[in-house]
């Protein structure tokens, strides 16, 4: 049986912050969404994962309902931190960490810090740009302007030109919760995916893991894809090849029949809602 979702909150390294939980059967799995993705926002990917693990989301520091406060350290760094903070309790042990975008550069940094709380990280399409490499294929002003937009007030139907893969849903949501993303945070993370080298950790990373790139996202290249093979033989690599670097919104279900390929689980067939 799956719990209806609902929000809780832990204090972990020194600050509060909120997840979302979608309980189901089976081992913990902590969804790390992206830059300007608020937990909610990861809901219909953690209810299709929910009957095969007892699924929570995240909102980083600075989104969501979590801690916010002017002058936050929102570094990757201390998001690793803050993940490994929540990981700290007993309740967490053998956690499948996954991890999206900056979510998925904070799993590599917290596993690389601490993995005794991690059986396995699900790395979705994490930037691989840093220092002396090529820049990250999405510029700031890009989510700067459409925070500043969705704190005046946007509609869904005026993102849609954004991503027009999207459905109504999903749409609506990131209307209602792009606002809560503070402008600050975002900043920190869009330069350090310039300024971390994410390659350094990923040649410390021993755990299993999967590699999930965009074919169409320009984050992760077949190049890239080889140097990481390099640094971390140890890892599963996999291509959603019509799918751009937002993987689970753009082909949903090729996200699902990769990620349910990895573990062996079939994720093809969406939960039925109960009204």
């Amino acid at each position: 049986m799956t719990l209806a979702p609902y929000g809780y909150h832990v204090r972990a390294n020194g600050v509060r912050l909120h997840l979302l939980r979608f309980g189901g059967q089976g081992p913990r799995l902590l969804i790390l969404p992206g830059i300007t993705s608020p937990a909610v926002t990861w809901g219909f990917v953690a209810e299709r994962l929910a009957p095969h693990f007892d699924v929570h989301v995240l909102d980083f520091r600075g989104r969501g309902l979590s801690f916010s406060a002017p002058g936050m350290d929102a570094s990757l760094e201390t998001m690793a931190a803050d993940v490994l903070g929540i990981l700290a309790s007993p309740d967490w042990s053998a956690t499948t960490v996954l991890g999206h975008s900056m979510g998925a550069r904070v799993a590599i940094r917290a596993a690389v810090r601490d993995s005794r709380q991690m059986a396995r990280v699900l790395l979705i399409d994490p930037p691989v740009s840093g220092p002396g490499r090529r820049s990250y294929p999405y510029p700031l002003d890009l989510y700067v302007n459409s925070i500043r937009a969705a704190v005046q007030g946007i509609t869904a139907e005026a993102l849609r030109a954004f991503t027009p893969t999207w459905t109504d849903e999903q749409l609506r949501l990131r209307a209602q919760w792009l606002h809560t993303c503070d402008e600050a945070a975002i900043v920190q993370a869009h330069r350090g995916f310039h300024e971390d080298d994410i390659h350094a950790d990923i040649a410390r990373l021993e755990m299993p893991g999967l590699l999930m790139a965009a074919g169409r996202g320009g984050v992760i290249s077949a190049e890239d894809r080889a140097e990481i093979r390099a640094l971390a033989p140890h890892l599963s690599q996999c291509v959603a090849a019509d799918a751009g670097h937002m993987i689970p919104w753009d082909d949903a279900e090729d996200f699902f029949r990769l990620l349910g390929e990895y573990l062996r689980i079939d994720l093809r067939h969406a939960p039925r809602r109960v009204a």
